[in-house]
């Protein structure tokens, strides 16, 4: 695998909806600059057939996102930047397919890994991200699947967006990812607040927490962060039961 920038993990039917879809492995041969995330290597979950920014548009991201509330309005992804740029380079065959499970695993040795840069984990085969991250130091991932996805928690968090769903997902095993409103209290006796985040004081990036790994961590206690970016007005209005603009 020496020299490998990118290459696709997986190309072959959704599992949410068996449409075509890609999975993309970059930063192999070189350190994330991502402040926040420290160095990883990063993943994207996309139609394979569709720009995924053309798939925002019409609906057709479903495949790689599910029922995910915030697929087209208040997603943190800017998906016209860097996952139509991964995209774009796949359809140029600018990656090598890399799909068997040494392979795999060779890939994620010794990485800290991110698990669904953009789209959503429940999209794959588990048996992808299973060989992934066999001997990988980390990783990190979240699904708005818990409800229908319970064979991914050993793997991934449960991505929560009110109390209400944290409890629902606390009762079907899920560790969580909450997102809160500012103001909003935290749990202390299940809940800490995400130390990566700015409300942390940037205590540390996501590479070394390594409390996002499902109920693989050793952390039992699930993170909480205050929604932020550009993207936390959208939050507020969909929190709040508002109407939020589409896709342009």
């Amino acid at each position: 695998m020496t020299g490998l920038t990118g290459a696709i993990l997986y190309r072959g039917p959704s599992e949410l909806d068996g449409k075509p879809i890609v999975v993309i492995a970059t930063g192999l041969g070189r350190s994330s600059r991502n402040e926040k995330t420290g160095d990883m290597v990063q993943t994207w979950i996309m139609r394979d057939d569709v720009d995924p920014w053309d798939a925002v548009k019409s609906g057709q991201d479903a495949s790689v996102c599910g029922d995910c509330p915030h697929r087209g309005t208040s997603c943190y992804v800017k998906v016209f930047q860097a996952p139509k740029s991964v995209w774009k380079a796949a359809q140029r065959g600018a990656y090598p397919l890399v799909s068997d499970a040494a392979a795999l695993t060779a890939l994620g040795r010794g990485r800290a890994v991110r698990l669904g840069s953009y789209g959503d984990p429940a999209a794959v085969p588990a048996h992808i991200w299973g060989a992934l991250v066999a001997e990988a130091s980390a990783w990190t991932g979240y699904t708005h699947q818990w409800r229908t996805a319970s064979h991914l928690q050993p793997l991934v968090m449960a991505s929560v967006d009110t109390p209400e769903e944290k409890a629902a997902a606390d009762r079907e095993g899920w560790r969580t990812f909450r997102v809160r409103l500012a103001g909003e209290p935290v749990d202390a006796r299940r809940e800490f607040i995400c130390p990566a985040s700015k409300e942390a004081g940037y205590r540390t990036d996501c590479a070394s927490c390594r409390a996002c790994m499902g109920t693989s961590a050793k952390a039992k206690a699930s993170p909480v962060i205050i929604a932020h970016g550009a993207t936390a007005r959208r939050f507020a209005l969909y929190r709040n039961g508002e109407a939020m603009p589409a896709a342009a």
